[in-house]
């Protein structure tokens, strides 16, 4: 639950009260009525009204500015990979997948001397 005098933004208009997406307000009382589906009483000191909102249609800044950080993170790593034309990392951005091994890895993994030895004669052997 939110605390009164926390900043919010305006993020859905659910139940079309023409409130102003985008514009950010202030939460001055809650909603307690079982009832009613609205959570809060939110003043929006650009228009100079009060408005009753679902919490569904309201979201604190922080949160605002974590996904934002977050999609221009993605949008960044998303154009690094097209530029060094890496298809291992962008596969793995766009789609979730991982592939079985990066080409890198499929380089095999050197062996010592005696196991070389080893498995010649045991193939010689056969």
């Amino acid at each position: 639950m939110l605390r009164l005098g926390q900043k919010v933004y305006i993020v859905a208009d659910q139940f079309e009260q023409n409130l102003p997406i985008g514009d950010y307000g202030y939460i001055i009382a809650y909603d307690r009525n079982a009832d009613n589906v609205f959570d809060y009483v939110v003043r929006i000191p650009k228009m100079n009204r009060n408005f009753f909102v679902p919490a569904s249609d309201i979201e604190l800044e922080e949160v605002l500015l974590k996904k934002e950080a977050e999609r221009v993170e993605m949008e960044a790593l998303i154009d690094y990979a097209l530029a060094t034309k890496n298809e291992y990392l962008f596969r793995r951005l766009m789609n979730g997948e991982i592939p079985e091994q990066e080409p890198e890895e499929k380089a095999k993994e050197v062996q010592s001397r005696e196991d070389f030895v080893k498995q010649i004669n045991l193939r010689a052997w056969i």
